[in-house]
């Protein structure tokens, strides 16, 4: 798993999320424009500073830029699907099914 390329995700994901440009965050952020794009793309890093302030911009804990559990490939979302259909009662797998249905629509 490419952890640069999904703290880059998430940070665009938070991007968006809040409204900004990359080219608004930068300012925000005392960075260039590249330097965020970089960072969104996955080819950087950033400095504790840095993480800091996206933290401050984005009215989060740093811990939660660094929240990318659901990024994770669909065969890891498939296994960890079975996990939960296996332990499931009777009841609890027909609320699972009628919900997979009304997402699929």
């Amino acid at each position: 798993m490419n952890y640069l390329k999904l703290f880059g995700k998430r940070i665009k994901e938070l991007r968006k999320k809040s409204g900004y440009t990359q080219e608004q965050l930068s300012e925000k952020l005392g960075l260039f424009q590249k330097q965020v794009g970089n960072i969104e793309t996955g080819n950087c890093f950033t400095t504790m500073n840095t993480l800091e302030k996206l933290s401050s911009v984005f009215g989060v804990e740093i811990k939660d830029l660094f929240d990318f559990e659901h990024h994770e490939d669909r065969k890891m979302l498939e296994n960890k699907l079975n996990e939960i259909i296996a332990n499931c009662n009777d009841e609890e797998l027909k609320k699972l099914y009628r919900l997979a249905l009304v997402l699929q629509k």
